[in-house]
């Protein structure tokens, strides 16, 4: 099977806010410089927010370096970039992959690329790049050695052989970031090193820098060069709110209160913005426990609540409730199974909710659910200290459960804390993060794989509510096994139908990514018209952006 689809870890919202609102300003930001004349823009240069130092940079642009600058990834390159949003790929470094069996992956080469010192980039070089995450697994930020075998080359190809029938660790694999061996070959300590001087085969490389404030340079001799219409980018430390709206930045990812008001407010002719849906922000139930591990009650909890009220509360009204399939919706609309009613939206009915109750052993006694034995039924919501928009949601939630019956207590650890119970298993029911990945294999076996399900205590990587199901282990295990796309789409359905009946979370609404954008000195950004990759700064996905932009015009 040829993969050559066409070009085209939610953060939680405080996250992004954290990211460019901790730090107090270091230094005025650098102005854009542009040609406001009447024959359009020529700009030189573009103000961003995609960087945050705390409060100042230190200069690491090791693509390998969980401390890594953010912008490294605008330097360095990846086989394949996925669009987590749709899941949509887009071949990069590769002219795209083929699986001639589930435990293949050959990458087939692009030809012309070269380093930003001149040398040109080969299947050496991406060889190279595997093996040496191999060698340091502490630089295997993707995880791909959990699934390779081995990777060899075979002139222009890359074949990377996989330790199972593994189809979906082509997606995984295909977003290793690759780094040129003549350079790296004779770093004596890779896993500490932080390449204050990148070579990359990106469209920018490294401009001044210091600890205020670095700049990016185009890559003129970048391999799609002509596609680039940004000759410098300019990313200050200090990026506030109040920095973002009054000084003429071009893009930022921020979440920002009253978004009309402010930003575009700022500049309304050229302001725009789009918070598209991100991971689904749901409760997970602790299923080694009652009640929750009654599928009965879980659906009452469903029909109790009002999604799109709780969603509005969290998030300001920017995103909507969430379905309750596990997909983003409306962007992976094209997978989803149209026999699931209402697109798997669960809509409140206190009704439908009393009715499940009863099937889990609960009845209304007043103003109260019981048990059989008069015992008011209680539960306790975690969710992380700190984390305002989930914090008032999860006070709509209670809010909501109280109304039919239900005595609610959230507790808020502090986010360390509450990684630990998350992981451990050490809760009734938690606020979490499903999906976002774009991918379903990998969104799927992370809610429900039975790899990730390990006895409470034991730290776990998915899977956080415990959920068995035999039906969902069948279904991903063949998704992981077959090469044909009909039959994953089909798989897909089945998926899709299991975590809308069987409910191992409820989903509630879905987190935002927050994309600020100026059209006075370029066009072209994603939007909801245009949903060619997801407005966030980092990573990969930027790269699309970065080759897609046009000079402003008039």
């Amino acid at each position: 099977m040829t993969r050559t689809a066409r070009s085209g870890r939610r953060l939680a919202a405080v996250a992004a806010t954290v990211a460019v609102l901790a730090t107090a300003a270091c230094s005025a930001p650098v102005q854009n410089k542009g040609d406001d004349g009447a024959t359009g823009g020529s700009a030189t240069s573009m103000l961003i927010a995609a960087d945050n130092g705390s409060p100042t940079f230190d200069r690491n642009f090791n693509p390998y370096s969980s401390g890594k600058r953010n912008t490294t990834t605008y330097m360095y390159e990846p086989l394949v970039i996925i669009n987590e949003m749709s899941g949509e790929e887009t071949p990069w470094l590769s002219t795209g992959y083929e699986q001639p069996d589930a435990k293949t992956v050959v990458f087939t080469m692009r030809d012309g690329v070269k380093w930003s010192d001149g040398e040109p980039l080969t299947a050496e070089d991406v060889r190279y790049s595997f093996d040496l995450v191999k060698k340091h697994p502490e630089m295997d930020l993707k995880g791909v050695w959990s699934h390779l075998k081995s990777v060899e080359v075979d002139g222009t190809k890359v074949v990377a052989h996989l330790q199972t029938d593994d189809v979906p660790a082509a997606k995984i694999i295909a977003q290793q970031l690759i780094v040129p061996e003549h350079v790296w070959k004779d770093v004596k300590d890779p896993v500490t090193w932080t390449n204050e001087e990148p070579v990359g085969s990106g469209p920018y490389t490294l401009g001044e820098f210091t600890p205020n404030q670095y700049t990016l340079k185009k890559n003129e001799t970048y391999w799609q060069a002509d596609k680039v219409a940004v000759p410098e980018l300019v990313q200050p430390a200090a990026n506030s709110e109040l920095d973002i709206v009054n000084n003429g930045y071009d893009w930022a990812y921020a979440f920002m209160s009253d978004v009309e008001d402010t930003w575009v407010k700022a500049d309304p002719e050229n302001n725009t913005y789009w918070f598209p849906a991100g991971a689904a922000i749901s409760l997970i139930p602790n299923m080694t426990k009652a009640p929750y591990d009654d599928v009965n009650f879980r659906t009452g909890v469903a029909y109790a609540l009002d999604k799109q009220v709780i969603a509005d509360k969290a998030e300001q009204g920017y995103v909507g409730k969430a379905s309750q399939t596990g997909l983003m919706l409306p962007n992976q609309g094209g997978i989803l199974d149209e026999s699931i009613p209402n697109q798997g939206y669960i809509d409140q009915d206190e009704a439908k909710a009393l009715e499940y109750f009863e099937k889990a052993g609960y009845t209304k006694k007043g103003a109260q659910l019981v048990d059989s034995a008069g015992k008011p039924l209680k539960i306790t919501i975690t969710t992380p200290n700190g984390w305002s928009d989930w914090l008032q949601g999860v006070e709509q939630v209670k809010g909501q459960l109280t109304k039919i019956g239900i005595d609610v207590t959230v507790v808020q650890p502090q986010p360390a804390a509450y990684q630990k119970e998350l992981r451990s298993g050490d809760f009734d029911m938690i606020m979490g993060t499903v999906g976002g990945s774009g991918q379903p294999y990998q969104d799927y076996n992370g809610l429900m794989g039975s790899e990730f399900r390990l006895p409470v205590g034991k730290t776990a990587a998915g899977n956080f509510g415990r959920f068995e199901s035999k039906e969902a282990d069948a279904a991903l295990a063949e998704l992981k096994s077959t090469t044909d796309e009909a039959k994953q789409l089909e798989l897909t359905h089945q998926l899709e139908q299991i975590t809308y009946e069987q409910l191992p979370m409820i989903a509630l609404f879905y987190g935002g990514s927050w994309g600020l954008f100026s059209n006075k000195n370029f066009t072209g950004w994603p939007s909801e018209d245009d949903p060619y990759a997801s407005p966030k700064t980092w990573d990969s996905t930027p790269l699309l952006i970065l080759t897609h932009l046009k000079p402003a015009q008039g």
